[in-house]
């Protein structure tokens, strides 16, 4: 099995989603939460951007052990040596640098040409190598950049020095089989491709992180760039707890990573609670509809073997039991179960006649409560008891 090494960039990619903004206490508490999970690469901050992230990086440095601390830095010599000093107490320091490579940013952003953006991503590196062995380069925009350029901007600096090279889908643009063929022609044209770890940082402006990444790795890439809950600039980043469950419940694929997956859903709302960012309820793995029945159909099958509709045991993720949700939907299968759960041990006649009852009351309600169940319950009771009489 291929172990792909997970990058959490929740609190530097992560952070900058407005209202995310992370004091240093919340960000090494953070920090330590994704360390035990398992993740192999803490991006911490961008150091030169601010003295609150500077420190950051700094008290995350101090207090991580076993995962490698990153700082990222643009392709200037100030942000680099920021980098290197914000991170001098990490056991493990990586120094995040790069440019953009598309057309858009050489002539749009930088106002240059192929030639100057080539060198300068080669100084970068070299600058970043002053203080580290451990140099990972940004293609910034690398998902639109022309692939027989991309391939020279990547050589350039693996000759330079960088062991990692990042291959940014910063705009989100690419589709999964464009992105997997952009890996692929980096795999087999560029020649020492050998002596670094090609990286995928897909953003999810049309909903193809998840996608694009896995089509990376597939495609030789050997780390993730990810955030936990996807979050990240505008539409999010790779959300972590997808790929993870991707590659590990795919097994034939090859793949592996540390990461302790019933951890997942408690660091989740840690991280929701922490960064005031609410967690949708159909989200993937941690939503809290993820796990969820509401359809008869889906409910009777579940009742009978969960596998008929549950890939995941929600165990698995840390998630809560699977949930039977009663709505006009529901069928006399889950109205038994949830009967059933509340201590009345109804027959199939007394479904029968409740089920009347309760599909009055989901009518005029969008979901039936065990306080509704409970009332229902006794009324019936109640009634039988005196028929009986």
């Amino acid at each position: 099995m291929k172990k792909i090494t997970i990058f959490d960039t929740t609190l530097r990619d992560g952070e900058q989603v407005p209202g995310c903004k992370l004091n240093t206490a919340e960000k090494v508490a953070l920090a330590l939460h994704l360390e035990n999970l398992g993740v192999d690469v803490i991006e911490a901050g961008f150091p030169i951007s601010s003295p609150g992230d500077f420190k950051s990086v700094e008290e995350i440095s101090k207090a991580i052990n076993s995962a490698i601390v990153c700082a990222l830095s643009r392709a200037v010599k100030k942000d680099i040596e920021a980098a290197a000093h914000a991170l001098k107490y990490a056991q493990r320091p990586r120094i995040h640098t790069g440019i953009g490579t598309s057309d858009f940013h050489i002539k749009s952003k930088f106002n240059s040409n192929q030639e100057e953006i080539l060198s300068r991503a080669v100084q970068c590196v070299q600058w970043a190598r002053n203080f580290t062995d451990d140099v990972e380069f940004y293609a910034e925009d690398a998902g639109r950049t022309e692939n027989e350029y991309l391939a020279r901007v990547i050589e350039a600096v693996i000759k330079a020095g960088a062991t990692t090279v990042n291959i940014p889908d910063t705009t989100g643009y690419c589709l999964p089989h464009q992105y997997g063929e952009k890996i692929a022609f980096l795999k087999n044209n560029v020649s020492n491709i050998d002596k670094a770890v090609i990286s995928c940082h897909c953003h999810n402006d049309l909903g193809l992180a998840t996608a694009n990444s896995i089509a990376g790795i597939i495609n030789g890439a050997g780390q993730i760039e990810c955030t936990i809950n996807g979050l990240g600039e505008r539409a999010g980043n790779t959300s972590l707890e997808e790929v993870v469950m991707i590659i590990r419940q795919h097994k034939n694929l090859g793949f592996q990573t540390n990461v302790k997956t019933e951890k997942l859903n408690p660091l989740s709302r840690i991280v929701s609670d922490t960064m005031r960012m609410p967690v949708q309820p159909n989200k993937a793995i941690v939503g809290s509809n993820a796990f969820s029945h509401s359809s008869g159909i889906h409910q009777d099958g579940f009742l009978k073997n969960a596998e008929t509709y549950e890939i995941i045991n929600p165990a698995e993720v840390g998630a809560d039991d699977s949930k039977i949700v009663l709505t006009a939907r529901s069928g006399r299968s889950a109205l038994a179960y949830r009967f059933q759960k509340l201590g009345f041990d109804f027959t199939r006649n007394d479904i029968d006649v409740l089920y009347d009852h309760f599909l009055a009351v989901a009518d005029r309600k969008k979901e039936v409560e065990d306080s509704d169940l409970s009332e229902m319950a006794i009324k019936h009771s109640e009634k039988t008891e005196l028929v009986n009489a």
